[in-house]
């Protein structure tokens, strides 16, 4: 059992959604400090000062940024290490659902690529094999990477997806005893956010589907709030061991490393 308690930690598109619900979520736990890592100045730097007004105020400190900048990330994250010495929980939640033919570059971009970046830049800093700490690296994915939908967001799908399997990966135990860094994989349900109600594509056929799932969704009450997703996280990395998949799916939170596994067992055989 893993405790946030006393711990330093960063939340990227931690202004709005299931990403403040985290930071709100880590501060309820006690971290000592949560740095707020969004493009959105505005949102962020409202978030930051309402915090300032329930908690201290080296607790929580938002930071513009551009996730799929490189620079930007590494400035943020040395600037944490030198004011607290360490970082010991990195949650790359910064995602993007427009998907038309100008835009499905830079989601690819910001829902794999800058996970992949932020990754390896914790890493890099956490591991223990060079002279780091260890730490936790917690990578969101989605429970559209765990099913074949059609027609939908075919790009933001296959993105969660590289997430997952990236993150089963690395976190796994043969690479975990020479870092010392769990990585965890957090697959969301469908979830009351911005991003649920904006998701869109350039392709209309897509769009009525996606309008039919909302309708469904919320019809049969089988929405969550981003609340119930950001205690899936906290559950994931108290419980939660390196390389391991959780499911939070209609408010119910699930270890299902095991289905993970058997699914690629099943997939290998010839």
């Amino acid at each position: 059992m893993f405790s946030l308690e006393n711990k330093v930690a960063i939340v990227t598109g931690g202004a709005n959604g299931i990403g403040a619900s985290i930071v709100r979520e880590f501060l309820a736990a006690n971290v000592k400090h949560v740095s707020i890592l969004d493009i959105d100045e505005s949102s962020g730097s409202k978030f930051e000062e309402d915090l300032s007004l329930i908690y201290s105020a080296d607790k929580a400190k938002f930071y513009k940024c551009d996730v799929t900048k490189d620079e930007e990330i590494s400035a943020i994250f040395h600037e944490v290490i030198e004011k607290f010495g360490v970082i010991d929980v990195v949650v790359n939640n910064a995602g993007l659902a427009t998907e038309n033919l100008t835009t499905y570059k830079r989601e690819i971009d910001v829902n794999y690529a800058a996970v992949v970046s932020s990754t390896f830049k914790a890493l890099e800093l956490m591991r223990a094999d060079r002279g780091g700490k260890g730490g936790t690296i917690i990578n969101v994915s989605s429970i559209c990477a765990l099913a074949q939908y059609s027609p939908f967001v075919f790009v933001y799908a296959s993105s969660k997806s590289a997430v997952l399997h990236f993150s089963n990966c690395i976190g796994m135990q043969n690479y975990f005893r020479h870092t010392k860094v769990r990585v965890i994989a957090i697959c969301f349900g469908i979830t009351n956010t911005d991003m649920f109600e904006k998701c869109i594509s350039y392709d209309d056929t897509v769009n009525q589907n996606l309008n039919n799932i909302r309708e469904y969704t919320i019809s049969h009450n089988l929405m969550q709030t981003s609340e119930v997703a950001a205690q899936g996280v906290v559950k994931g990395y108290e419980e939660g061991k390196s390389g391991s998949t959780w499911l939070v799916k209609s408010n119910k939170i699930c270890d299902i490393t095991s289905n993970i596994s058997k699914a690629y067992e099943i997939m290998s055989k010839i």
